[in-house]
């Protein structure tokens, strides 16, 4: 089992909702992992992401965050204010996500740390494209996904 998983949710059909799962894609394309990591386009599975993130240490998700901010801002959320932000959710996937990290706690599996990165979308339209808006904060948060696997003592090697 995976050590650490970086998972990108969202639904790609709905413009900036799909960013979590670009980033991902983004990741994957330009980077090399240990083996102890799984890079993972959890698009908007839900509950059944409970199989891919068993036995994990540590979670990275990676989404659009419906915050305060203006569209765009960027959102890093661990501990309380992670807890308060699933409390408010109520997209399936990120229910999903909570009821997994919930049903781990239950099974006294729990992930021993969750990390939220993502910015606030500009639209939820149907749409294959990111709003030019979110898009340009591509770039700064596959570096606060490196930053973190980092903290995490983890080795990322760039593809060729």
């Amino acid at each position: 089992m995976k050590q650490i998983t970086v998972l990108g949710i969202g639904n790609i059909l709905l413009q900036d909702e799909g960013f979590g799962v670009k980033v991902v894609d983004e990741l994957q394309r330009r980077y090399r992992f240990p083996d102890s990591v799984q890079v993972l386009d959890g698009g908007t599975l839900g509950i059944e992401l409970m199989r891919f993130i068993t036995g994990c240490e540590k979670l990275l998700v990676i989404d659009a965050i419906a915050g305060d901010g203006p569209p765009g801002s960027f959102y890093r959320l661990a501990g309380e204010a992670m807890q308060a932000y699933f409390t408010d959710k109520v997209s399936l996937h990120e229910l999903g996500i909570r009821d997994v990290l919930t049903t781990l706690d239950l099974l006294d599996q729990p992930v021993g740390e969750v990390v939220i990165l993502g910015v606030e979308p500009a639209s939820l339209d149907l749409g294959l494209e990111l709003t030019p808006v979110v898009a340009a904060m591509m770039e700064k948060t596959v570096a606060a996904v490196l930053a973190e696997l980092v903290d995490w003592q983890v080795e990322v090697t760039e593809n060729d």
